[in-house]
């Protein structure tokens, strides 16, 4: 879920609501450059290192780690504080040592409590070497296939992938990454994208403009 909808959310209720103070890019970095699994750095910095240029500000910063690995979130943010968004969006303490089952999918990470959230979670789920989309099983590619590696060293979820997300319901940054990042698709990503859109989706604007 994203930071406004969530934290709409759970302002409806008494919870951990606080302000977002992103963690800069290279912080993040460091910290998850000590994890021994794959990770990428995701949402709108991930179409923003595949496109080799930043053109937005950013509500949060967001990391992607397949399901089976959370636990190094919790040895690499030792100390910090770590929730869990439990559908439809209500935040909770992670426990440590507790493993979120499929459904749960967000964790929001502040260095001290009632401070400001600084890098959120995305877990996504992983099966005999593939990635399965939260969204659809049928939506798949090998794990090795989903990221990339920035010129200075920074993995990141390719743009293709981070698209099929925002193509949920696209607001006005995710037309304008969707826009910035087309011409940077090759006809195979291209096709991958339009199919697992209409496949999950149903009818949308963006696949014929990718075909």
């Amino acid at each position: 879920m994203s930071v406004p909808r969530l934290l709409a959310a759970a302002g409806a209720r008494s919870g951990p609501v606080a302000r977002w103070d992103p963690a800069p890019l290279r912080e993040v970095v460091g910290l998850f450059g000590r994890a021994g699994c794959p990770w990428w750095i995701a949402g709108g910095h991930a179409v923003e290192l595949a496109a080799g240029r930043a053109w937005r500000p950013h509500d949060d910063i967001d990391v992607l780690l397949l399901r089976d690995d959370q636990h190094v979130v919790q040895e690499v943010l030792a100390g910090w504080e770590w929730w869990a968004a439990d559908p439809p969006g209500s935040l909770r303490p992670w426990r440590a040592g507790e493993y979120l089952r499929p459904g749960v999918h967000d964790v929001w990470c502040r260095p001290a409590p009632g401070g400001s959230w600084r890098i959120q979670v995305m877990l996504d789920e992983g099966r005999d070497g593939q990635w399965v989309s939260r969204r659809d099983d049928g939506v798949r590619l090998p794990v090795a296939e989903i990221g990339a590696v920035s010129p200075d060293g920074i993995p990141y979820l390719r743009p293709e992938v981070q698209l099929y997300y925002k193509a949920k319901e696209p607001r006005p940054k995710d037309e304008q990454d969707f826009d910035a990042v087309l011409p940077l698709l090759d006809p195979g990503r291209r096709a991958w994208l339009a199919d697992a859109i209409t496949r999950t989706l149903g009818p949308h604007p963006w696949p014929g403009r990718l075909r």
